[in-house]
């Protein structure tokens, strides 16, 4: 028989000596346990088997390569909610928290808006989250990857909220849209000599990143298609690049000459996020 053992390492000495920062270390082990990882700092006194070992060690393989830990792990945190994330979808940001949080204030300040949309929703996080916090909305998401739909749809399903949003595949939305108070979007905005810049890059999908020579290609044509609609929405919220927030109003400005446009910054203090209320 195949002698197995190695020489056994409690949780506590095994956290020590991987070589890296202790939160990242914390969570591996807990994926590897499947056991939260309060149950670990509970018990540092435990071990790993040797298959778990293995299992260990190829997790820290794929870190070492510069695999993000969000697709070692399968998930990811957004607004308080878990989301299943994997390479056909971008991994969540915080700074897109900011959105979901305009969205919501909204939605408080006008109880008869109950409709959305959100375009190019990817893992659906942004349209997941706002159905969540606001019980009666009901959210139409589109996506052109089927693959990242699928994705949505089990996020959709881990939070209960399936029979309240409708996934759709399409280059951002149908043309015959039915009228929705709100739209959302966190489309493709970094310039494409930049996507150099962005580490995750071999790992993330190049299709939710590129945003084309300028970073407004698709933000641009959104906001076309919006302008063009019978029943315009109450509110517009489009995610931008943090440099790209001035020329992301002019094109605002330019579909939208009627309405209050405003740019907010995020936490960081980057222009972030394109605010467009249709007056009534």
């Amino acid at each position: 028989m195949e002698n197995d053992h190695f020489p056994e390492r409690n949780l506590r000495d095994q956290l020590r000596e991987i070589d890296q920062p202790h939160q990242i270390a914390l969570a591996l082990v807990a994926h590897v346990l499947q056991k939260p990882k309060t149950w670990l700092l509970a018990h540092p006194e435990a071990h790993l088997s040797f298959a778990q070992q293995g299992q260990l060690d190829a997790l820290l393989e794929r870190l070492d390569a510069g695999e993000p830990l969000p697709y070692i792990l399968d998930r990811q945190d957004f607004f308080g909610l878990l989301f299943e994330v994997n390479p056909s979808v971008l991994i969540p940001r915080p700074e897109t928290e900011l959105l979901v949080e305009e969205a919501l204030q909204w939605l408080r300040a006008n109880p008869d808006a109950r409709t959305g949309l959100d375009v190019g929703t990817g893992s659906g996080c942004i349209a997941i989250s706002l159905a969540v916090n606001c019980r009666d909305l009901k959210m139409i998401a589109t996506d052109v990857s089927a693959d990242a739909l699928q994705v949505a749809n089990r996020n959709a399903h881990r939070h209960h909220i399936q029979d309240r949003i409708l996934l759709l595949q399409y280059d951002l939305l149908p043309s015959d849209l039915p009228k929705v108070d709100l739209i959302c979007a966190n489309l493709p905005y970094i310039p494409t000599a930049k996507l150099s810049q962005v580490n995750s890059l071999p790992w993330e999908p190049r299709l939710a990143l590129d945003g084309g020579e300028d970073g407004l290609g698709l933000i641009g044509k959104l906001l076309q298609k919006i302008a063009l609609l019978t029943s315009l929405p109450g509110l517009i919220l489009i995610e931008t690049e943090e440099t790209l927030g001035q020329a992301t109003v002019a094109l605002a400005k330019e579909c939208f000459p009627a309405a209050r446009i405003t740019l907010l910054k995020d936490l960081p203090g980057r222009d972030r996020l394109v605010r467009i209320e249709n007056k009534a």
